[in-house]
């Protein structure tokens, strides 16, 4: 799908720009582009640090201005840790790129601004902006990496764009225990526990029973823990029968 561009406002580094490209990149952004690079452009310490993501940075475009850089955009946030004593609308990383993904799902043109590493954008380039982005992060330590800001955004988008399942489990070959299996498991352990003389006193070993049952209904097993369970049952009876 459409996607926001994000601009990169003089920065300083080229280490942080390729940090930046490759947490967009990990997150299915590519669309970057440089305002007036420091250390001029193309930079070689900045291929180096994204790895595997240089064509982000073989792409991105090059401008001088902070105003052209934004000439196409119909909606612009801007990232910022400090009060800019500017009205604007105020949001999270999370909220913006619910923004943006309504916005480019609309057809608007979005970008994201993100300034250089020694004091973040100027009041210049936010003027530009028409909603300021801010990281609810420690008040006493605010100052963001470069990188790290750009990452929170594109992990943001990502996730308003594609369908994550919150929690999951990955079942390795095996599939979940079916009923009767966790059946025949319980009456395995029951049977030889039996034998062991383990349900004693007489009078409770009804609860001891129920309670053993309840613990296999309590834990998820899967099909390979019922046979290494079983396994484990059979093997402790053979080392006893050995040892008789």
């Amino acid at each position: 799908m459409s996607q926001p561009v994000f601009v990169l406002v003089r920065p300083q580094m080229g280490e942080n720009i390729g940090a930046a490209a490759r947490a967009m990149w990990n997150f299915g952004l590519d669309r970057m582009r440089l305002t007036t690079p420091r250390d001029g452009w193309p930079n070689q310490k900045a291929v180096a640090m994204a790895s595997g993501a240089g064509r982000l940075l073989d792409e991105a475009g090059l401008f001088d201005s902070t105003a052209a850089a934004l000439d196409d955009r119909t909606h612009v946030f801007a990232t910022t840790a400090r009060p800019r004593g500017l009205t604007k609308p105020v949001v999270t990383p999370e909220r913006a790129m619910q923004m943006a993904a309504e916005m480019i799902g609309r057809g608007d043109k979005v970008a994201v601004m993100f300034g250089p590493e020694r004091a973040g954008l100027e009041n210049d380039d936010i003027v530009r902006a028409n909603t300021i982005i801010n990281v609810p992060v420690n008040p006493d330590f605010a100052s963001l990496n470069l990188a790290q800001c750009v990452l929170l955004c594109a992990y943001e988008w990502r996730r308003q764009t594609v369908a994550v399942e919150p929690e999951r489990v990955d079942m390795a070959g095996t599939d979940w225990a079916t009923g009767i299996e966790v059946e025949k498991l319980a009456e395995h352990y029951e049977d030889r526990l039996d034998d062991a003389g383990f349900f004693f006193p007489d009078h409770k070993a009804e609860t001891m029973k129920l309670n053993l049952r309840n613990l296999w209904s309590r834990m998820p097993l899967t099909t390979a823990d019922v046979q290494t369970l079983h396994g484990v049952m059979r093997q402790m009876v053979r080392w006893k029968n050995r040892k008789d």
